[in-house]
């Protein structure tokens, strides 16, 4: 009900060209386009595109509390995303949730999944309050420890993680580290954009 109520009194709206219908039309960014493959140091990482144009501003918005625009780049993570994953989103800071309404990760993650048939599950908590938004690539790279697993019953699971946006790329592996010290395999990740990086990123071959 709320839902109905919020669409009618602020309908979807794409974040790059302001059409009305979805929070990012066709037109923006067409679906199907071949993912960016980043490749971290115990992880692959597979997003819908650099973190530029369109995307940028969609990602903008969604960390801006725009749950049309989670919804429609939740649609395109779903074509990234297994039947039958178990996939685990990258929580935000607690100021940040009450600021948008809600947790972009875990909206994206639940949008995603239900897409793609696949599962979620929360198992992650930040164990420091300090966000990576902000801060330089030294001090991205130097942040160890944020995240602490909240469930015991991993071990042995195979888990996808879930964030926005991987830029150094030491959220996720912090992210990994956690899970993987509760007993999860941890080999992937699937992101909406990847923030160019010509070392790491290159554009998919299929």
């Amino acid at each position: 009900m709320m839902d109905a109520i919020r669409e009618f009194l602020f309908p979807p709206q794409c974040a790059n060209c302001e059409e009305f219908g979805t929070g990012l039309c066709e037109r923006c960014m067409p679906r199907g386009a071949a993912p960016v493959i980043v490749a971290l140091p115990t992880l692959g990482v597979r997003a819908i595109g650099a973190y530029d144009g369109a995307l940028r501003r969609a990602v903008l918005a969604l960390k801006d509390g725009r749950r049309d625009v989670a919804a429609a780049l939740g649609e395109r993570l779903a074509a990234l995303i297994p039947t039958d994953a178990l996939v685990i989103p990258v929580p935000t800071t607690a100021v940040r949730r009450r600021m948008r309404g809600f947790d972009g990760g875990v909206l994206l993650a639940r949008i995603a999944a239900h897409c793609a048939g696949a599962h979620v599950l929360e198992a992650l908590s930040l164990a420091t309050g300090d966000a990576q938004r902000g801060r330089d690539r030294t001090a991205r790279l130097a942040a160890h420890g944020r995240f602490r697993c909240a469930t015991g019953a991993l071990a042995g699971a195979r888990v996808l993680l879930l964030d926005d946006v991987v830029t150094t790329g030491a959220t996720l592996e912090d992210c990994a580290a956690a899970l993987r010290a509760a007993g999860a395999i941890v080999p992937q990740a699937v992101t909406v954009a990847a923030a160019p990086n010509p070392s790491q990123a290159r554009q998919a071959s299929v």
